[in-house]
């Protein structure tokens, strides 16, 4: 995947500048941003409530594996549950089976959802 900096920028000041659009939540390691996600809201017409999707999921490589995520992960986990949010939602490529293995020891499910998509290039 070829990400385009100038694009990211912009796309990530938009969340600051509009809310609506999602909400950003790092962690810290001795005042260093070690981890980052994005989330983003679906709203479910038939749970009446919204779905928080998980965006933009980066932890530092000396930083994985160190449990970073699951505090993370556990902390929105909380705060949904606090908010009325249905549930948390991600995607993940395929082939990223560590990242897949981190999902499921937290307790999330491959579903039976296949997902499909058009994208611009």
């Amino acid at each position: 995947m070829t990400l385009v900096p100038e694009i990211i920028f912009k796309g990530v000041n938009a969340v600051f500048n509009d809310s609506s659009r999602g909400q950003y939540w790092v962690a810290e390691d001795n005042n260093q941003i070690v981890a980052s996600l994005l989330i983003t809201y679906e709203w479910s017409d038939w749970r009446n409530c919204n779905v928080w999707w998980f965006q933009s999921v980066y932890v530092l490589p000396g930083f994985r594996r160190t449990g970073i995520f699951r505090s993370v992960y556990l902390h929105i986990k909380e705060e949904a549950e606090k908010n009325g949010i249905a549930g948390l939602r991600l995607y993940v490529e395929t082939n990223n089976s560590k990242a897949q293995k981190t999902y499921e020891a937290l307790g999330m499910k491959s579903l039976h959802y296949k997902m499909y998509e058009w994208m611009k290039d």
